[in-house]
């Protein structure tokens, strides 16, 4: 079947710590980007609360919820009132003591095109998931819409070439990374634009390694769910890459807005026709990347 073009739509958002405010918020972005034309629709990363894994508390698992839940509810209805397809992370109630950090594709019709759990849990200071999530056992994940094939990952997961190729592998037109990253404030001045620049580059090479679009959507705004503690102000920067690393969407660092692109096959034909990094892979040479470390 010949695939066709179709545009997509990143929200980018400040969260507060009322979680039906910014249910509110995103549907009302969402609602924003159907309307200037997107087509598939990513959210934030746990886009329902502020990033309360600054600390360890057992009282923000009251936050997880199940899936089918509330936020698949919502969007399955929104995705079927404006017949488009809409990426939405959630903090995954599983089981009694069993949470993932988590996503959910939803198709125009406002069916469940499937789940995915995030894979690569990170344990830094203020970003201590480990202590939330237990790691996806899901597998790296590709699903079809009625508009186009999308490989989701979330957040850490985009630090890892072997997550974006296992999951372009499976025929993605974009990889979508739903994200909640940002500067510790006394990092920012001597740290800041390295780090910020780092996050883009390594996905932007995700994007030309594998031939594919890439689509980041971050938040914005300074949360301090800690009394005393500096908090993380959230970069911003969503953006969206094309198959040669070439930026076709920035969002700002501080605003709140809808980011558009349009996903265009022929370019990703054209550009992997003349980089064939997919042909010339020697798959039979690789099996060590399954090794911790090679000693």
């Amino acid at each position: 079947m010949h695939k066709q073009n179709f545009t997509i739509g990143l929200v980018q958002m400040a969260m507060s710590n009322k979680p039906a405010e910014n249910v509110k918020k995103a549907v009302k972005l969402a609602e924003q980007a159907a309307k200037e034309g997107a087509q598939i629709i990513c959210l934030p990363e746990l886009y329902k609360s502020q990033y309360f894994c600054q600390k360890e508390d057992i009282g923000y698992f009251n936050l997880a919820e199940t899936i089918p839940g509330e936020s698949t509810e919502v969007f399955s209805k929104l995705a079927a009132k404006k017949k488009v397809a809409i990426v939405v992370p959630l903090f995954e109630k599983r089981a009694v003591g069993l949470y993932h950090n988590s996503l959910v594709v939803i198709d125009k019709d406002g069916s469940l095109k499937g789940i995915y759990r995030k894979m690569h849990i990170p344990d830094d200071p203020a970003y201590y998931e480990k202590f939330y999530f237990t790691p996806g056992d899901l597998g790296f994940k590709a699903f079809d819409t009625a508009y186009g094939k999308v490989g989701t990952l979330i957040c850490w997961d985009q630090w890892y070439p072997e997550g974006a190729r296992l999951t372009a592998l499976q025929g993605a037109d974009v990889l979508f990374y739903p994200t909640a990253i940002g500067w510790h404030p006394h990092e920012k001045e001597q740290y800041g634009a390295a780090q910020r620049d780092a996050w883009m580059t390594v996905q932007r090479g995700h994007a030309v390694a594998n031939g594919i679009f890439v689509a980041a959507a971050n938040r914005v705004g300074h949360e301090q769910t800690i009394e005393g503690q500096p908090g993380i102000e959230f970069w911003g920067s969503s953006f969206i890459c094309d198959p040669q690393g070439q930026m076709i969407a920035l969002g700002s660092q501080d605003q709140e807005e809808v980011l558009l692109a349009d996903i265009d096959i022929e370019q990703m034909e054209d550009v992997r026709r003349n980089w064939p990094f997919l042909r010339d892979r020697r798959i039979e040479n690789y099996g060590d990347i399954t090794r911790r470390f090679i000693d």
